[in-house]
């Protein structure tokens, strides 16, 4: 099955010519920056961001071992879901198919897009059917949107299940790999060299522990980088985040410590969990929280609020009825998370 992006682009967005900042228009070093009607003062903040994220792109590649060329930087992974549903997606006439239960974000926008969401139903176990995902496939989808690690349910899909749905559809798959650090032997970044219509998303926000500074990455072939970045905003990551990115990534040793203490957490919250009676289940995890299942989750959700304790309700989400969803904290917060559910028994 040969796949053509062509084919897939929105005939505007094919046609489109993008914007072109001062800083698209020159790069390297100079003395004096006069082109961008900048404030002379208050260096650097003063100055645009590189629109291009060159040395931050430089410094992620041999980490995610992937050329600076297939690295797309959004600000938060929300933003190239946004961008590749606007790029490839025309309103009011094509569709994408999303697993379900799944991230909230593919249909709000989506929906904001005016693009329609065909949801393919997980197994009751919360495995993937690339039969039940293909079939639900018409002729008018865009893309496929899987989550692995899934959320809210935790455990990474199975990947030859992915490969199948890679192989047999012809459009973009779109693997979110949010939680990939808990679980990195299960990332599909190494298959994107075969697989044209393939985008990844991953993020600095979980295991790095960024979630403030909003950056996203996407990795795919430079040809469906090179759209997204046609159609970004100018200067969509700022140098704030830049620069902090630049400085954190460089704690890579630290953040492998943080993920062995968390998934070490994470086993130990679980078997607690387990012992409580009003505890129907607790699903496995490849990532940093745990789907909880229960006889009265919105009673535990509300005591917990009294005791300052916040989780998730999922227990309105499709096949995750009675569900709470745990992320997994310090040892400390996990451990005031127990003695307030034992005070509750």
């Amino acid at each position: 099955m040969k796949f053509d992006i062509q084919n897939l682009l929105r005939d505007n967005i094919r046609k489109l010519k993008p914007y072109s900042s001062a800083r698209d228009e020159f790069s390297g070093e100079a003395a004096v920056f006069l082109d961008a009607n900048e404030n002379p003062f208050n260096a650097p903040y003063n100055r645009y961001p590189d629109p291009r994220q060159t040395e931050l792109k430089s410094q992620i590649a041999p980490v995610k071992k992937v050329p600076p060329e297939n690295i797309f930087l959004g600000n938060g992974s929300d933003e190239p879901i946004d961008l590749l549903i606007r790029a490839f997606c025309t309103p009011g006439k094509d569709n994408i198919v999303a697993i379900a239960p799944t991230y909230g974000m593919y249909r709000v926008a989506a929906d904001v897009n005016d693009v329609k969401v065909i949801e393919a139903p997980l197994n009751t176990d919360y495995t993937l059917s690339p039969k039940t995902v293909l079939d639900t496939v018409t002729a008018d989808t865009k893309m496929i949107f899987l989550c692995s690690p899934n959320n809210p349910t935790g455990n990474a899909l199975e990947k030859e299940a992915m490969l199948e749905i890679l192989n047999n559809f012809n459009g973009l798959v779109i693997v979110d790999e949010a939680y990939i650090d808990f679980c990195p032997e299960k990332s599909l970044l190494p298959e994107l060299p075969e697989h044209p219509n393939l985008v990844v998303l991953q993020t600095f926000s979980k295991a790095w522990g960024m979630a403030g500074i909003r950056l996203g990455m996407a990795f795919a072939s430079q040809e469906i980088i090179d759209v997204l970045n046609r159609i970004k905003y100018p200067y969509n990551i700022n140098i704030l985040t830049q620069l902090k990115a630049m400085e954190l990534i460089e704690l890579e040793k630290e953040k492998s410590d943080w993920v062995k203490i968390l998934v070490s957490e994470r086993e130990k919250l679980a078997e607690k969990l387990r012992e409580f009676p009003f505890v129907v289940e607790v699903y496995p995890s490849d990532a940093n929280f745990l789907l909880v299942k229960t006889h009265d989750p919105r009673g535990i959700y509300h005591y917990l609020v009294e005791e300052k304790i916040i989780v998730r309700d999922r227990s309105g989400v499709a096949l995750c009825e009675g569900s709470l969803r745990i992320s997994v904290g310090s040892e400390m917060e996990n451990q005031r998370l127990i003695e307030a559910l034992e005070a509750l028994v």
